[in-house]
């Protein structure tokens, strides 16, 4: 299987190493699971409530599942068709017909078909990668929330443990499997993986960006909802029994920080593989040296194995929840610690001989697992209680819902720059390390890619953690909301509560993590492009073609200032569109929550108000816009390199990863900060004199200000992430075509023409409100008792 690589002995032991080590993590995760479903479900009160918010999430991902496999398959095919409209790359050709140097025809038509297959069978599992991920990490997230809420009547030491590797085996499966696949296509494709590899890495991240766009529009429908009219109408606390939505707001923190989260990290995780192996396979070429393709896969399979040590170790210190946060951070620091020594190891020993020597690649990866601590910090700062900017927010609530509104647009603006700082010093960091390395400026650039990439591998080390530090928000989340329906003591109530506040904050720094590793996978990515460009051109310049990008990409030309431009709008009318979703189904909640309310009973909790509608009105909404918004994503870069050339399609790529970072950060940063805000006046002793606790105006405007921030930090902002890569690697696809395929044609028009006419219909049918799915029905879902019947 890997006698086309030509490898060493010890090679071929660490690739197979490698893939035992992705069996390995799925193993834990397996073993985890184990744990987990041993645990105590609590009382048949808690049970019932949890079996409310079970069936929500199950019927939200039939349905979505239902929603993204028409658009998979279509998305198959036109990838294995592909390949027939480009000639077969040189390395495609080497790899499965060697020494040959002319092929027949029909070669070329076998090799054609094998590798459209390749790619296509390649989408087809990053896809179900992807999938997999999502559903079964919140599936498992659902079985533990009844869990943890039970736990939580004996300790928070019980309780903690059972919430975090819960959130453990999301983290692993992703892992796991990112890590399984990309090892595996290299093993079989070699020198031909990139042909395989952009068709796993853009299935993965399509169903992301499904699982993202439609968990977070679900998530934050529901809790504006729910918010709006339970806490500032009704002044009655939050997951209250006696509000209509307040099963769909815990179903929401399942699909949306979950499966959402979990797909989103999983698909970077591919995507970073996938562009440190096509420049790895660059520098191949440049070098003759194997070393740089297998250097990344060792990383990774390094990552596992610290991750599995350092995720195991996280248990309460004591009963006091103040140490949970620092032993969760401890955790995290004990897996950047081992896989630091290991990289120097590995480094030292293998890379020794590598041009350039072994510690530029090991310093690369090194400042990946640094730039990770560093946005955690960062991110903590900006959002985390304890920072100066959440207390500016906290003092400015005084002034009411304005004043409120305006700190945090201020905070989410300065947490921006303080971001784009870090990672361009982090790109600079590449620059130095790779200076003076290769002949000339061509391979120097080629070299300072394959280091922002090895530092997106790097970054990326630690997934089991940041999943775990994720997943363990809306667990807790989800435990206290049960814990507050089936009414029980006031100790367990505030250990769960303390479980949540200790969940926003780790929630909020995986979200800084999730952009940050976004933007670097995409600038690797956006490296891989004008690699694959350049070596198009090579062979495009022998046919007398003039194409590529030897020239750079050179914002001076007009029609690349023209795709510069076009690549800043598409985040903002992503977003734009993402956020008015939610503004429509949230409106439709709260007039159903409205509506319960004035039922007479529902208010002094002797009649149960109807679940259902709120549940389903979440459920349509979320996936009435999945077509859409992977429309815009997939097909504005075909439109952009077709019609302005490939020069130009570089420059939308740049605005796109530009415009996408600072619009990701300023919106998640301000709406997590609004969130903590308002946490912190729930924590003060209600007092509505002094205006202090809840139920005073001085709440009533934080939660205003919670209520603006939720779509931009949980559906908009994080949305961006996957959204950016897709863009990135339907351009990689398609690059090839638009440099084959140059000048004016009939048949190329009319594709351009197509492709405008489907964007127009895409924005038209989320304008509309109705999505294709016509007037909203509610259905039944189970009725639920709570512990004021």
């Amino acid at each position: 299987m890997l006698d086309h690589l030509h490898l060493t002995q010890f090679e071929v032991f660490a690739l197979w190493s490698v893939l035992g080590i992705s069996i390995v993590g799925l193993l834990y995760a397996l073993f985890l699971r184990n744990q987990v479903l041993g645990k105590d479900k609590g009382t048949a009160l808690m049970q019932e409530v949890w079996g409310a918010i079970k069936t929500g999430a199950d019927a939200y991902l039939r349905r979505q599942l239902r929603t993204v496999l028409p658009f998979i398959v279509v998305l198959t095919v036109l990838l294995f068709l592909s390949v027939y409209i480009v000639p077969p790359t040189a390395e495609a050709a080497d790899r499965f017909f060697p020494g040959v140097d002319v092929l027949s025809a029909q070669q070329t038509q076998q090799l054609q078909i094998w590798i459209g297959i390749g790619r296509a069978v390649a989408f087809i599992i990053g896809a179900l990668f992807s999938l997999a991920v999502g559903q079964i990490g919140m599936r498992m997230a659902v079985e533990a929330n009844v869990r943890v809420a039970a736990a939580s009547r004996d300790s928070f030491s019980a309780a903690l443990p059972i919430a975090y590797r819960a959130g453990t085996i999301t983290g692993m499966l992703t892992d796991g499997l990112g890590l399984l696949g990309g090892t595996a296509i290299f093993m079989y494709f070699g020198v031909a993986a990139p042909d395989a590899l952009l068709g796993f890495g853009f299935g993965g991240t399509l169903v992301a960006l499904f699982m993202r766009v439609g968990g977070g529009i679900y998530t934050k429908a529901a809790d504006v909802g729910a918010d709006l009219v339970g806490k500032v109408e009704q002044d009655v606390p939050e997951d209250d029994p006696r509000n209509a939505a307040v099963i769909a707001d815990l179903v929401g923190d399942n699909v949306g920080d979950c499966a959402g989260m979990a797909a989103d990290i999983f698909e970077s995780y591919e995507v970073t593989i996938v562009s440190a192996l096509i420049l790895g396979l660059a520098l191949m070429a440049i070098t003759g040296d194997v070393h740089w393709i297998i250097y990344p896969l060792l990383v990774r399979g390094i990552g596992v194995l610290a991750s599995i040590i350092g995720t195991y170790r996280v248990r309460a210190q004591s009963e006091d929840s103040k140490t949970a946060m620092s032993s969760i951070f401890t955790g995290f620091l004990t897996s950047a610690a081992i896989s630091v020594v290991l990289f120097g190891i590995v480094g030292f020993f293998y890379m020794n001989d590598v041009e350039g020597s072994w510690w530029r690649p090991f310093l690369s990866t090194t400042i990946g697992v640094l730039l990770a601590i560093t946005l955690d910090r960062l991110t903590d700062y900006f959002t985390g209680t304890e920072g100066a900017p959440v207390k500016e927010i906290n003092a400015a609530t005084g002034g009411g819902p304005a004043t409120t509104i305006l700190a945090g647009l201020g905070v989410g603006k300065e947490a921006t720059v303080w971001s784009a700082g870090v990672i361009a010093l982090t790109i600079l960091a590449s620059v130095l390390i790779y200076m003076g390395v290769g002949a000339n400026e061509v391979q120097t650039a080629t070299f300072v890619l394959y280091g922002v990439a090895l530092t997106g591998i790097g970054m990326l080390t630690l997934t089991g953690n940041n999943v775990a530090m994720d997943s363990f928000g809306p667990i807790s989340d989800n435990a206290n909301g049960i814990g507050e329906m089936a009414g029980l003591e006031p100790k367990a109530r505030q250990i769960m509560a303390d479980l949540d506040a200790v969940g926003n904050t780790t929630k909020a720094i995986t979200k800084g993590i999730a952009i940050g590793s976004a933007v670097i996978a995409a600038v690797s990515l956006f490296g891989s492009f004008i690699t694959d460009v350049n070596k198009i051109d090579l062979d495009a310049t022998l046919e007398g073609i003039q194409a590529g990008l030897t020239n750079g990409i050179r914002v001076s030309e007009p029609m690349v200032f023209i795709g510069l431009l076009i690549g800043g709008t598409v985040p903002w009318l992503f977003s734009s569109l993402a956020i008015k979703a939610v503004a429509r189904a949230a409106g439709q909640i709260v007039e159903i929550v409205r509506k319960q309310f004035r039922i007479p009973g529902v208010m002094e909790g002797t009649v149960k108000p109807d679940y259902a509608e709120s549940v389903t009105v979440a459920t349509v909404a979320a996936q009435s816009e999945l077509i859409n918004l992977a429309t815009i994503s997939v097909v504005t870069p075909i439109i952009v390199g077709l019609a302005l050339q490939v020069e130009a399609l570089g420059g939308f790529l740049a605005g796109v990863i530009l415009s996408g970072q600072l619009l990701a950060v300023y919106m998640s940063t301000a709406g997590g900060a609004w969130d903590n805000a308002k946490k912190l006046i729930e924590d003060e002793p209600r007092d509505l004199v002094a205006n202090t606790g809840k139920g005073s105006e001085r709440h009533k405007a934080s939660v205003v200000g919670d209520t603006v921030g939720d779509p931009l930090k949980d559906t908009a902002g994080p949305a961006l992430n996957p959204m950016i890569k897709v863009i990135n690697l339907v351009s990689l696809i398609v690059a090839p075509i638009v440099v084959q395929y140059q000048g004016f044609s009939w048949g190329k028009s009319i594709v351009i023409v197509a492709c405008l006419a489907l964007v127009g219909w895409a924005i038209m049918r989320s304008r509309s409100g109705t999505g294709g799915f016509g007037v909203i029905q509610p259905s039944v879902a189970p009725a639920v008792t709570t512990g004021q019947d």
